[in-house]
């Protein structure tokens, strides 16, 4: 039987109907693909995942990465996927040809990750990093610095990491400490840092950190730091690779994605750590924030494709399972009738329909952001550029936060779904519950994204990314009116247009009397209320494509297909939407509670 982890239908339909890629492969910087290639591609990254990646999924979790003599060792096959990663082009993906990339739009390349994590999401983040730290040298670095480390990188010779944490500092990284000597044209890195995904594993060659350090003098906080090329082990000429005195310190082990390695790292114990500086001195915080939407993207993504699994996972056994009877309409059991299948209860399919339509609204938003990457980056003119990027800035915080917290949710309900069983190791739901819980804390804590969509994102440039965001979905709405069926719904998401306006008015408040404090106190409810507006508008999106397929009779897919689309539509206005009217009453509620005063209300 074909491994139920991912709908290959759906996410096509997400990709090619509701986001239309064509348009972004229009753009003469992807001119070198169509549709048709794209698709293929898709076909071959799930044969990959399927033989690769879907197999040794519980296996990881079973045979954790751990320290042992002074290194990490991690599944074998994790070298292997390194490997056949560098040869399909993962890592290389979006970088130019110039640089030995694909150039591949954002939007295949998420499709494509979306399909891995969802396989096995202890392996992809091995790639990931690698990509992210040779995106940041192949932007901000010089010809020698890619010369030296990117060709083994792109091929998956050598993985690469970002060393940002340190145990004093946590998310402050105006507190981080390690520093950086001058030693000619290269500095003397010493420091630690913790919870370094992929930071160190048996098999890899050599690792690639990106680190961030103080130069000697250098300005107090943020403003003073720098970022830096430190391998493990540093090339010396054409010679072999010598050890760059970066040591292993330890490994940490985790609730969930346990074949995914996190370390802790020392630099310097011995004086002979050799940092290569990336760009400018005092402007490593800024690189690092440049290539952050990805790495929040791809946080979101993979959310979303546990998530998916965890929902196709619970959907086999709903089906497969009998246990009790249907209640009759007298509200009575008729015990003579056999046992029915337990998707045929409706609260069972109600937990069912919760994560379909948190998993597949989530992967539609990771696509429509990827989107907006791509324009802001290949559009033709310079307005439709600065347009896509204002988008894709208001909607990071989002895409990274929605699939993450409602994933949690939605991965619970399907424990449930399993009942005693899904509390159970024989079944993968508890793993699946287990793995997803780190994405509400990877790169920026849901508080974190919380205070920057609310403190930054909505406020930046007057509102005016969020008022082009309420054009765009406002053009949805009117698009839906068209359609009877679909006429009340678009009513509704109008509604709490308005209703936003209304939240954002009695916050503002706050700001405007210079209380940033009480501003961003209710930062994560407010982040749960507009999300939740956001995914409202990504369903309205996908009925309004589908609805468009019937009526016009160019279909791709079934009717039935299409039908289960809006009948998720309706659930998620039914059941998710209405829970913004209590969250409005929240946040707009003038009572402080939260804020520290002397007052001792933990006693």
């Amino acid at each position: 039987m074909e491994n139920q982890y991912v709908d290959i239908e759906t996410l096509k339909f997400l990709l090619f109907q509701v986001h239309e890629v064509k348009e972004v492969l229009d753009q003469e910087h992807f001119s070198e693909y169509d549709e048709e290639a794209i698709d293929l591609y898709v076909d071959s990254v799930k044969e990959f995942a399927d033989k690769e990646m879907f197999p040794y999924f519980k296996e990881m979790d079973e045979h954790p990465a751990h320290f042992e003599d002074g290194e990490i060792v991690v599944h074998p096959q994790i070298r292997n996927y390194m490997k056949l990663a560098g040869e399909m082009g993962f890592i290389g993906a979006p970088f130019s040809y110039k640089v030995g990339g694909l150039q591949m739009p954002s939007m295949a390349i998420n499709a494509s990750a979306f399909i891995q994590e969802a396989a096995n999401n202890h392996m992809p983040g091995y790639v990931g990093l690698t990509l992210g730290a040779a995106e940041l040298i192949i932007h901000f670095g010089d010809q020698k610095l890619n010369e030296m480390f990117i060709p083994n990188m792109i091929c998956g010779k050598w993985g690469g990491t970002m060393c940002l944490t340190e145990p004093q500092a946590g998310s402050s990284l105006s507190d981080i400490v390690t520093s950086a000597t001058p030693d000619g044209d290269t500095y003397k890195i010493h420091g630690q840092k913790i919870f370094i995904s992929g930071g160190d594993y048996q098999g890899a060659e050599n690792i690639v950190h990106l680190v961030l350090a103080r130069i000697k003098g250098a300005p107090a906080g943020t403003k003073g730091i720098s970022l830096f090329v430190v391998p493990k082990n540093r090339p010396v000429g054409d010679g072999p690779l010598k050890s760059n005195d970066v040591t292993t310190v330890a490994d940490f082990q985790k609730m969930g994605q346990k074949g995914y390695c996190t370390t802790h790292l020392f630099f310097g114990d011995k004086s002979d750590c050799t940092g290569w500086l990336v760009g400018e001195p005092n402007q490593g915080l800024k690189y690092m924030f440049l290539m952050m939407n990805g790495a929040r993207i791809a946080v979101g993504r993979g959310a979303a494709a546990i998530a998916t699994a965890a929902y196709h996972a619970s959907l086999q056994y709903a089906h497969e399972r009998p246990q009790g009877r249907e209640l009759q309409r007298s509200g009575k059991k008729d015990v003579s009738q056999e046992q029915t299948l337990i998707v045929n209860h409706p609260d069972v399919r109600r937990m069912l329909l919760l994560q379909k339509v948190v998993s597949e609204g989530s992967l539609s938003l990771v696509f429509l952001t990827s989107k907006y990457h791509d324009l802001s980056v290949s559009a033709a003119t310079e307005e439709d550029r600065r347009r896509n990027k204002l988008l894709l800035e208001i909607l990071t915080p989002v895409v990274k936060t929605y699939p993450s917290e409602m994933g949690i949710t939605s991965v619970n309900n399907g424990v449930q779904v399993l009942g005693g069983y899904g509390f159970c190791s024989d079944y993968i739901l508890q793993q699946y519950l287990r793995d997803i819980r780190i994405s509400a804390i990877y790169e920026g804590t849901t508080g974190i994204q919380s205070q920057d969509l609310l403190g930054r994102k909505i406020t930046m440039g007057n509102g005016e990314a969020l008022s082009l965001l309420s054009e765009e979905i406002k053009h949805s709405i009117t698009m839906a009116m068209t359609y009877e069926a679909l006429a009340p719904y678009a009513q509704k998401l109008g509604e709490k247009l308005e209703l936003t306006q209304k939240v954002l008015q009695s916050l503002i408040t706050f700001a405007m009397q210079g209380d940033y404090q009480r501003f961003l106190a209710d930062a994560t409810p407010f982040m749960e209320f507009f999300s939740t507006i956001v995914i409202g508008w990504q369903w309205l999106e996908i009925a309004i494509k589908a609805q468009e397929a019937m009526v016009t009779g160019t279909r791709s897919n079934s009717t039935e297909f299409y039908e289960s689309k809006i009948h998720a539509m309706r659930f998620y206005f039914k059941y998710e939407l209405p829970k913004t009217q209590g969250l409005a009453e929240v946040l707009m509620n003038q009572e402080t509670l939260t804020l520290n005063t002397d007052k001792k209300i933990f006693a």
